[in-house]
């Protein structure tokens, strides 16, 4: 059965307080003890949904919490076809976050190459995420290179069980019930990408409030028809 990825309602800012590890311990841990003081780069590596992003957006809020500046380079930068990008690096940044990296197209890929060549001579960290590892990126060589000089480390996504222990977590701290039924109705029809399941697991919370009604399935298809 094709599952649907829904977009509906706003999700809470990423943060590594929020961040459910799973199997990816070590890549939380290290983001936790990172400091921009003498940091290596780091490039976080897996498939979609596994977390890279939600990472790297909870350590650049840390770091504009302590007052740092960053800069931040994503796919969606790109210029338009023939344009010149018009992304200036600046020096006020502590470091430089780069995500999505396996979609840049060439003229991305020369301004983070820039930003890599500037942010390395004045001893800023480079963060950066994309679904390959260094090795398999298809990136300009001395930028490929670059992103794997320091510590590279792999996300995996949840297994069922550890999607199914978040979320039931979540219901929890909402004081939602949701039962095994709707559970396994939401995973078989809807993307498991974990944001994706949250904003919808809000969205019901929403929609049983509003309607003062149990959380079943009914329920579910009652607020996708009215979305």
């Amino acid at each position: 059965m094709q599952q649907i990825a829904l977009d509906i309602g706003l999700s809470p800012a990423p943060t590594l307080d929020n961040f459910f590890p799973g199997p990816n311990a070590t890549a939380l841990a290290h983001m936790r003890q990172w400091s921009p003081i003498g940091a290596a780069p780091t490039y976080l590596w897996g498939p979609e949904g596994s977390g890279k992003t939600h990472l790297l957006q909870g350590l650049r809020s840390r770091l504009h919490q302590q007052g740092h500046a960053t800069g931040y380079l994503g796919a969606q930068d790109a210029p338009p076809m023939g344009a010149a990008p018009d992304l200036l690096f600046d020096d006020s940044w502590s470091a430089v976050f780069m995500d999505d990296v396996h979609a840049y197209p060439p003229a991305l890929q020369q301004t983070a190459f820039s930003w890599f060549v500037q942010a390395q001579a004045l001893g800023l960290p480079v963060l950066a995420a994309g679904r390959l590892a260094p090795v398999a990126l298809p990136l300009r060589e001395d930028l490929r290179t670059r992103l794997g000089w320091g510590h590279v480390l792999g996300l995996d996504l949840l297994s069922e069980a550890q999607t199914r222990d978040v979320l039931r977590q979540a219901a929890d701290a909402r004081g939602l019930v949701i039962s095994d039924e709707v559970m396994d109705f939401t995973l078989r029809r809807f993307s498991r990408d974990l944001g994706s399941l949250m904003q919808l697991l809000d969205a019901m919370d929403r929609y049983a409030l509003q309607t003062q009604r149990a959380l079943t399935i009914p329920l579910v298809k009652s607020m996708l028809e009215n979305a």
